[in-house]
């Protein structure tokens, strides 16, 4: 069997685990594994092939162990004794033991001299020198078998991310001259047409160009229902056409798309350690070497203390307590954990950076979140449009419909989708976004000022209004210095953004809604959810204030946002959420933890599955370490054998990791 190592920041082999196993198989399907797309049928009818592959090894050791032992006591046979019965249990400890001495030496030469493979190497190896042949191949059979458990356990681990690593196809067909061509989906430009059939994958993200289509998200959202997306609206790699023949035009490279971002997300996943982990890895260094110490003064010491002293009674001991004391059961299943814990987060559409958020979220006091895009839907529509009557609608629409072509925010689409297409013929100069505020520009030599009423402000301009009487959205105008009146603009409250309230409630944690939008709509909304403190009005220097107060008071805080202002605040709060589907990419860089799908009800989620996945990881520690201290004492004094010691050391591990994959099966 193959072993992986783990290595520290200084290149030090730590001891072996799933880790490099994890890292290994997602980095090689990120470099073009795509099994999916011509291997389904192959990859299912192999699957009991690779099982049978994984155990060959172990079946072999336990058939020629089991035989032997029949020779032993059931079947006693003349010409089985001495150098054959010797030989015959050294044939049978080859298999699962010649790899575990090759990591053992290998170990040593990298002068990483206290590992699990050294631990296990001294005691078998001793125990052939003591004359216990079927304990010493027995003992390494259960640690090959739990090696065989450990690799199964990983990739039922790592199966609902990779269903996000399956999801980009490697080839897609463009229109060239009207004329369908099949190319390499990393070579398609930005600009070019890919025709999509029902059942195809999309390969880069673009903008529909097809009335409408409707698509399969569930391998990028975690949501089974169909998806309709109507002409002129973002599409993403990975979503699966369903029922008509659409035409998209690319909008990012194929490096640039949400998937990628997404699959590079997964790839570093494990990079980030939880502070468990990291604990136990130190842990690991430090008790590894004293069990080995102990273990020499449990064969050495009696001889000083004890009349009848037999070095061999003494010498198995000593070797019981080594393979009792290997840490395999804590530096497997705790990994291991906190990994399914990123799969099981991954397969309801929260991808999480590293185990060590799962960590952080679970303790979480404070939910502090944006507003639009996040709580509520984004999708924004002109309601009013009041104009002082000196002035021409059409042409002050047509204006602010231009200068709102400069910018991506839900608001600049409305008003888009109220006004209609951009007029050609207007020249915008010097077009500036005012962070927190909004737009301006000059046309024809003349001043336009298009946002909140906080900008007419700024650059004095007087008008007749108090904004704090109107409980929608407002978007201020001003033309050639003077005000020329504003727009209202609507928008509605996700329909899970009740339940997410409601659970966050029940795990006791506060929630707080900071907004850049006027204090009289926030406070609507908030009230309306029932979210205990709402402030409005807020530029982004004001919502980091608001994080840093609560940080102040020794609180843990989530901060939940979409938009390319909220990406200081996210990095400043202990874990940062970003809604991934209509989120900025900016923000979602900055995140620690991402929601693909923009349901809030991912958030209390989230929260769910770190304190899960925490419980989980806590009950293996207690467990291992209360299992191994008590056999630990039998062995030391005599009382257990080489068999107890397995159940100790393997059978533990076991245990470890069965309840480590129950966070796969668990439903939040």
């Amino acid at each position: 069997m193959e072993h992986k190592h783990i290595y520290d920041a200084q290149g030090k082999q730590l001891c072996c685990t799933l880790e490099q196993k994890i890292n290994s198989n997602t980095s090689n399907v990120l470099q073009g594994v795509n099994p999916q797309n011509d291997h389904n049928h192959t990859e299912h009818s192999s699957a009991k092939n690779n099982l049978l592959s994984e155990f060959k090894l172990p079946i072999i050791s336990l058939c020629l162990l089991l035989i032997a032992i029949a020779f032993d006591n059931w079947f006693p046979q003349t010409w089985f004794k001495g150098w054959v019965r010797i030989i015959w249990y050294v044939v049978a400890y080859a298999p699962v033991g010649l790899p575990v001495l090759k990591e053992a030496f290998e170990s040593i030469a990298k002068k990483e001299i206290f590992s699990e493979f050294l631990l296990m190497c001294i005691a078998t190896i001793g125990a052939f020198a003591i004359g216990e042949y079927p304990e010493a191949v027995a003992v390494m059979l259960f640690y090959a078998v739990g090696e065989v458990f450990q690799t199964l356990a990983v990739k039922r681990a790592k199966a609902n991310i990779k269903t996000l690593l399956d999801q980009r196809p490697d080839e897609v067909t463009i229109l060239e001259n009207n004329q369908p061509k099949t190319i390499k989906a990393e070579t398609v430009n930005i600009g070019d047409i890919i025709q999509l059939k029902p059942g195809e994958k999309l390969g880069l993200d673009g903008e529909l160009l097809t009335d409408n289509a409707s698509f399969n998200t569930a391998a990028l959202t975690g949501e089974s229902k169909p998806d309709t997306k109507a002409k002129g609206e973002t599409v993403l790699a990975g979503m699966i056409n369903l029922n008509t023949v659409a035409q998209v035009k690319v909008t990012t490279a194929y490096t640039d798309s949400k998937l990628s971002k997404i699959l590079e997300l997964v790839q570093n996943a494990t990079a980030q350690k939880a502070p468990t982990e990291l604990f136990i890895r130190k842990f690991a260094k430090i008790y590894t070497p004293i069990v080995v110490l102990l273990a020499v003064l449990i064969t050495a010491l009696p001889y000083f203390f004890v009349d009848n002293y037999v070095f061999s009674q003494w010498l198995y001991r000593a070797l019981v307590f080594l393979v009792i004391s290997c840490p395999c059961a804590l530096v497997i299943s705790i990994p291991l954990g906190y990994f399914g814990g990123i799969g099981a987060a991954s397969k309801n559409g929260i991808l999480f950076k590293g185990s060590n958020f799962l960590d952080i979220i679970a303790n979480i006091q404070n939910v502090v979140m944006d507003k639009t895009g996040t709580m509520t839907e984004g999708v924004f529509k002109v309601q009013e449009v009041i104009l002082n009557p000196e002035f021409n609608k059409d042409e002050i629409l047509q204006m602010v419909n231009a200068l709102e072509s400069q910018s991506t925010h839900p608001v600049a689409t409305a008003i888009h989708n109220y006004v209609g297409n951009v007029d050609s013929d207007i020249k915008l100069e010097n077009v500036e976004e005012i962070s927190g505020h909004g737009l301006k520009a000059s046309i024809n030599n003349k001043e336009i000022l298009v946002g909140n009423f906080k900008l007419m402000d700024k650059f004095s301009i007087e008008y007749d209004i108090d904004p704090t009487t109107i409980v929608y959205t407002l978007i201020a105008i001003a033309y050639d210095k003077k005000y020329v009146g504003y727009l209202t603009i609507a928008d509605s409250i996700k329909e899970d953004a009740q339940l997410t309230i409601d659970k966050l409630k029940a795990l006791n944690v506060s929630t707080i809604m900071l907004s850049g939008d006027k204090s009289n709509v926030v406070q609507f909304v908030a009230n309306k959810l029932g979210i205990t403190n709402a402030f409005g009005d807020l530029l982004p220097e004001d919502k980091v204030n608001k994080v840093k107060e609560l940080k102040a008071k020794n609180e843990t805080v989530a901060f939940v946002g979409d938009g390319v202002n909220d990406a200081p605040v996210v990095a400043l709060s202990d874990v940062g959420i970003a809604m991934g589907g209509l989120g900025s990419d900016a923000t979602i860089e900055t995140a620690d933890v991402v929601i693909q799908d923009d349901m809030p009800s991912k958030i209390p989620m989230a929260i769910n599955i770190g304190k899960q996945t925490k419980k989980i990881v806590w009950q293996n520690i207690i467990l291992a370490f209360s299992v191994k201290a008590i056999v630990l004492i039998l062995g030391a004094g005599g009382l257990a054998t080489m068999w107890e010691a397995v159940f100790a050391d393997v059978g533990v591990a076991l245990l470890a990791i069965l309840n480590a994959m129950r966070i796969q099966r668990m439903r939040f």
